[in-house]
């Protein structure tokens, strides 16, 4: 069982923040793959499919982005998962809008929900990290990341998200290259 996790905060308000754009990657996964309905479990909600032939856990945490950790904890132990089966889909202010990089490990670079994330489960996750960019001073990051898409970027938004479902298989059979290669060509054509 892989364990997919999209971090974000609970609520209507939150919805189309930057900061929640790993639940909207989740749900487009769950969508583009027709996975079951959605289910509160794990301190949040579940979604049970399969790509190819990999069994999934698609989970978002309800418990705030500060303790998304707790969730993952839970389905993890439900599951008798390893570390190494769990992806996590977040926002990355260190990558330009809209680029999608794949990566195992590393650092939380301030990311609360991948703090909290490395305090219940280590930190040697795989990591789909979506670019948000940085507003250019550290001022304004927290603006920045909780502000919601502006209508500018709703299409190159959908575009991105179309792409990370359409390609998740390669996601699932652990080729991330080919992953992160087959996202950058189907957004490259729709340049």
């Amino acid at each position: 069982m892989q364990i997919w996790v999209g971090l974000g905060n609970p609520g209507a308000e939150h919805a189309m923040q930057r900061h929640n754009v790993g639940f909207m990657a989740v749900d487009a996964v769950a969508e583009t793959w027709s996975f079951d309905p959605e289910k509160r479990a794990f301190s949040g909600w579940a979604r049970l499919g399969r790509i190819g032939g990999e069994r999934i856990l698609l989970l978002k945490p309800a418990t705030y982005m500060n303790d998304s950790g707790r969730a993952i904890r839970a389905a993890l132990d439900f599951y008798k998962a390893d570390i190494g089966d769990v992806t996590v889909f977040h926002d990355e202010l260190d990558l330009a809008p809209f680029r999608v990089k794949v990566k195992t490990g590393g650092g939380t670079a301030g990311h609360n929900g991948l703090r909290s994330t490395e305090a219940h489960i280590g930190n040697a996750f795989r990591r789909v990290r979506i670019g948000i960019g940085h507003p250019g001073h550290k001022d304004r990051v927290l603006r920045h990341v909780l502000g919601n898409y502006a209508k500018a970027e709703i299409e190159p938004l959908t575009d991105m998200l179309g792409a990370i479902a359409a390609e998740a298989g390669w996601l699932a059979k652990g080729d991330d290259a080919r992953f992160m290669n087959e996202i950058a060509l189907r957004l490259r054509q729709g340049d």
